[in-house]
């Protein structure tokens, strides 16, 4: 029988010190850090994404990060498999691999396995896109096939209501219940999970604060490099802060709109995020 390797999975709302303290932890322990959040992946996008500094990257391993081009689309499943490599090739090097991100179908899918589903459909999703347009149709379309699924995900979040839809089209059953079938999780690793939950005004005046930092750092000057670099193929561009970005630089608002749009924006995600986390990733050790 194998030993189990501790594996450290660091969780917390965005501001809310992860990179600090795996930061900390990963000097202290001997570990190396492997990012679990789906905008940092991408290469040139910096300013919006709140990476590790490079100063910071060189004071412990980083896996991850700037990892794929910026119109490249990585599902969750192909996460998975990339992370879940680097981390048996952390544990052959007898250090301690400590993941950290807030995108939690990133995370499920690396430490819980997904199911396998069906197919995409492009006919499909492109209908189902055409009728977003009304902003709870989706929603409510979900809801009236799997009310389980639907009062997980978010009702602005198109891309998993999409899928989830079409997952209970194509295979005629709840996606709910799918979720229950056929799961791959991570073997090999005693996970402990720590998170982190600071008290909500003081993590909303940092996330006010960190995105007015953002806008000061040149982050629209970054957005209109992209654009002009890759255009709206780019998929960053469509994420918290760089959005509020592309409409400062096309002139479709001003620039105190566009941070207090950022600033709300990530006050909601980080909302969001400890709901998730809270009822899906208990902080706990296993």
């Amino acid at each position: 029988m194998s030993h189990s390797s501790l594996l450290i999975v660091l969780l917390g709302p965005t501001g809310s010190g992860k990179t600090a303290l795996s930061l900390a932890l990963a000097e202290h322990f001997g570990g190396e850090i492997v990012n679990c959040d789906s905008v940092a992946i991408y290469r040139d996008f910096d300013i919006g994404t709140a990476k590790p500094t490079m100063a910071e990257r060189g004071r412990v391993p980083h896996h991850l990060f700037d990892s794929v081009g910026p119109t490249a689309y990585v599902t969750a499943g192909e996460y998975s498999r990339q992370a879940r490599k680097v981390l048996e090739e952390i544990k052959t090097r007898g250090s301690l691999p400590i993941v950290v991100g807030g995108t939690g179908l990133y995370l499920q899918a690396l430490l819980e396995g997904l199911f396998a589903g069906p197919e995409r459909s492009e006919e499909l999703r492109d209908r189902l896109r055409r009728r977003a347009k009304n902003k709870s149709y989706l929603h409510r379309l979900l809801y009236r096939l799997d009310p389980v699924a639907a009062a997980k995900i978010h009702s602005h979040d198109t891309p998993k209501l999409i899928r989830a839809i079409e997952v209970c089209l194509a295979s005629r059953k709840e996606m709910s219940e799918m979720w229950k079938e056929g799961r791959d999780p991570l073997q090999g690793f005693h996970i402990l999970r720590l998170g982190l939950n600071p008290e909500r005004v003081a993590l909303y005046q940092r996330i006010n604060q960190r995105a007015q930092q953002m806008f000061d750092s040149g982050l629209v000057e970054e957005t209109g490099s992209m654009l002009e670099k890759y255009g709206d193929a780019a998929r960053p561009l469509s994420s918290l802060g760089y959005k509020q970005a592309v409409q400062l630089f096309r002139g479709e608002v001003d620039r105190d709109t566009a941070i207090q749009a950022a600033q709300q924006a990530h006050r909601n995600y980080a909302k969001r995020q400890m709901t998730w986390f809270r009822r899906e990733h208990p902080a706990k050790s296993r």
